[in-house]
């Protein structure tokens, strides 16, 4: 009997790591609340100036950089979250046109890692003037014509985060262009964004989608991050049925390709 009262409750590995899950998913959660109420703060000072008074133009850069980049860390918020919903198994298909969704992911993508291009390409009004503004600054957008009024049944949020997380990677490494294009491959559609960046040499490819993992910046030049986005962005297209795929050789560019089915296998349409 003794020797049973000093026994103590052993606790399974894989609960540890449920119960940690757990905690870290429910602080992303309570981290949104107050982002929020720092991203209104500044938006409220932003758009009424005749209630709190007129501002400086360094106090209004300032603020428009707090907005950019509160709406940045929620943004990176949401993204964790809906990693592990997929990670979960949680999908939920809507029908939606993949080529205007890259177009806007493009956009927010600008807003917060190339704000000067953004302002100038939104000013462009029409979307044929705002390709033109986007080559103009080097970003190339090649959609084929076949996909400008399809649809795909997919998670939409989910798309949007993988396409928006390879977009960003791009914008960052890029030197002079990104290129990205869209086109569809009998039921799958196909996403690639192209930088000139430094590149990958081909023994750090695997890593790169590891969570948490940096490469050596002397092997890769500067191509180096906190090691989150493109793994997440892997693990959100595997959920969907797809996959992302690396080219690239040291010092001549990395070109991302996302491969998708147009319609989720287990959507409602095939059941």
């Amino acid at each position: 009997m003794a020797d049973n009262m000093q026994k103590k409750p052993q606790t399974l590995d894989g609960d540890k790591s449920f119960f940690r899950e757990l905690q870290i998913e429910f602080l992303l959660h309570e981290l949104k609340d107050p982002i929020s109420i720092i991203e209104t703060g500044a938006r409220t000072l932003l758009e009424k100036k005749e209630k709190y008074g007129a501002l400086t133009p360094r106090q209004e850069k300032t603020l428009n950089r707090i907005l950019r980049n509160t709406k940045k860390t929620r943004e990176m918020l949401h993204d964790l979250l809906e990693i592990g919903r997929s990670e979960a198994g949680n999908v939920v298909c809507c029908p939606f046109q993949p080529a205007k969704a890259t177009l806007d992911v493009l956009m927010e993508a600008l807003e917060t890692k190339a704000s000067s291009i953004f302002e100038r390409v939104k000013l462009a009004g029409r979307e044929n003037d705002m390709l033109k503004a986007l080559g103009d600054h080097g970003i190339l957008l090649d959609i084929s014509p076949q996909l400008t009024f399809t649809e795909m049944l997919q998670d939409e949020i989910k798309f949007r985060q993988i396409v928006a997380n390879l977009i960003k990677n791009a914008l960052h490494y890029k030197r002079e262009r990104i290129v990205i294009r869209l086109k569809k491959d009998n039921d799958t559609l196909l996403f690639e964004v192209a930088d000139d960046g430094p590149g990958i040499d081909p023994e750090h490819h695997q890593l790169i989608f590891q969570r948490y993992a940096q490469v050596d910046s002397c092997a890769t030049l500067s191509r180096q991050s906190h090691g989150l986005g493109l793994a997440g962005a892997l693990i959100l297209a595997r959920c969907l049925g797809g996959n992302i795929d690396l080219m690239s050789e040291k010092d001549q560019g990395a070109t991302f390709r996302l491969t998708i089915p147009i319609t989720m296998a287990d959507s409602p349409i095939n059941k």
